[in-house]
């Protein structure tokens, strides 16, 4: 089974940009147009897993608007997601995916770091135009 180190090799090895914010927990940053948006997926080691989430938005208040939003929610999930899922949590829509520690390899960590930063970067005008949190 992988361990801290071993997710944190992982890391290095993607080039990815990233701080430990505490033991087992980082934060992989985004340049450019994400980080203007405060968008970053967390990786975290939780034995026997690794989990990567991001918090994408939060649910808009009108109830119509919600609607709309499950829907482009679920649409994305159905066709246009190859690792994780967009889900609810808190008032938020997040997206996450996890992962065995048992036999992950480098190639898998990398495909769901990677496919959760491309669904991040090319559905958020899909899922913030015309929804409004107020």
């Amino acid at each position: 089974m992988l361990n801290r180190e071993d997710i944190e090799s992982f890391l290095i090895r993607s080039e990815a940009d990233f701080q430990e914010v505490e033991e087992g927990l980082w934060l992989v940053l985004h340049s450019g147009e994400d980080a203007r948006q405060g968008l970053g997926i967390v990786v975290n080691h939780q034995p026997p897993v690794v989990v990567f989430r991001a918090d994408v938005r939060d649910l808009p208040i009108d109830d119509e608007d919600q609607l709309e939003l499950y829907r482009r929610l679920l649409e994305l999930n159905a066709v246009d997601l190859i690792h994780g899922a967009y889900g609810l949590e808190d008032g938020k829509v997040i997206l996450s995916d996890t992962l065995e520690l048992e036999n992950l390899d480098f190639s898998e960590f990398r495909a769901s770091l990677e496919s959760l930063s491309l669904a991040l970067t090319s559905h958020w005008g899909a899922l913030t135009a015309d929804i409004s949190n107020e």
